[in-house]
Parts: C-alpha cells; structure tokens; sequence
C-alpha cells in the first residue's frame, strides 16, 4: 500500500510564527512530519536533497511559504521551483503577512495553490489551518 502521508515543509524565517503554525498543527491535530527552512536557499537545499540538507522523504509535499525572508525570499524560492522540472509539481501555498498586490499577482502567476494572510488572532491562525488541512485531505495529490 503507497503511503499517502504528505509532508509538509514550512519555510520562514520568524520563530513566532514558526511557533505559531506548530500550535496551530497541534491544536488541529494535523500530525504530518513537519520540516522547517529559514529561507528559499535552505528549503530548496531540502526539497532536492543536496549533500548539506537531509531530503524531505516521500512523495506527497506541500510547501507553505512566507515570501518576506533574508537570502532567499518567497517569490525567488517559487521562481526556482517552476523553473526545476523535479520540483515544479510540488504545490505551494504562500502563508504571509503581506498583502501587497503585486505580491500577490506574482505569486499567483508563478502556480501557487493559495495564498493565504496570516491572521493575527490566533484563533483565526488555527482556523485557517484547519481548513487548509480539510482543503488538503481532499485533494488528489501526485
């Protein structure tokens, strides 16, 4: 039986609100293996398993990206995603503070599977990852 378990690769750079999504997860009861990059270089580094990084395992990923992030930011990281034929099946929702237009057109130009403003009340945080969780359980994934 294929495992059908979907990894899930959180990258920003902010540890509150990487603590924010680990509580969010936990209070959802999301148990997915979460792995975690501070910016587009690492998480690249982790979704093609270079010699630095430890390979996310699996088929299934979902990547959830903030796009305001030192080194390599959100938009570039998904550039070189789309670009990378191993890669570009991989879905991508942008989870970000920022709700500039343009961030947002580009984001979608570049096949993001939603795009998604952190809300500030953490209730609200924990709602939208339920239903991102609900969203995802659903959907027919590679």
């Amino acid at each position: 039986m294929e495992n059908k378990e979907t990894s899930l690769l959180l990258v920003d750079d902010d540890e509150v609100d990487i603590m924010t999504v680990k509580r969010a997860l936990k209070q959802n009861n999301i148990t997915n293996p979460l792995y975690i990059a501070t910016n587009g270089l690492e998480a690249l580094e982790m979704l093609r398993g270079n010699t630095m990084s430890k390979l996310i395992p699996g088929e299934r990923k979902l990547v959830l990206l903030d796009l305001n992030m030192p080194k390599m930011g959100g938009i570039e990281f998904l550039r070189e995603v789309r670009a990378d034929p191993n890669l570009r099946g991989i879905p991508v929702i942008v989870l970000t503070t920022s709700n500039e237009d343009r961030d947002i057109v580009e984001a979608y130009k570049l096949n993001v599977a939603g795009y998604i403003i952190k809300p500030v009340i953490f209730k609200k945080f924990v709602e939208a990852i339920e239903t991102l969780n609900k969203y995802w359980m659903l959907s027919e994934m590679p």
